[in-house]
């Protein structure tokens, strides 16, 4: 059984005992639910139809930052560089169960 579920301007297919990085939520710690789902499948290549109160649960294992992205910005022949390095805040989720209807 999985799920496409949408967080933080992203999709993500999840199934249960899977752990993922998630953008930040305003949840530090405890459980946090997903109730965007887009698709539940609970056998390969056949999909629930009826997504009406369908969510997703999952624990927090913890928070972080990613690995640091460098952006340079160049204008040639005017002397012109620019620098900046970004690094985006995470939370480390395990998804505990899949509720359908």
């Amino acid at each position: 059984m999985y799920a496409v579920i949408r967080t933080g301007g992203k999709q993500y297919k999840v199934a249960p005992g899977d752990t993922l990085k998630v953008e930040t939520t305003g949840q530090a710690e405890g459980t946090i639910e997903f109730s965007d789902v887009l698709a539940v499948s609970k056998e390969e290549g056949k999909f629930v139809s009826d997504l009406k109160g369908a969510k997703v649960t999952a624990s927090v294992l913890g928070e972080g930052r990613g690995d640091k992205i460098l952006v340079f910005k160049l204008k040639r022949k005017k002397q012109y560089k620019k620098m900046q390095g970004h690094r985006q805040n995470f939370v480390e989720v395990k998804i505990n169960e899949i509720l359908v209807g």
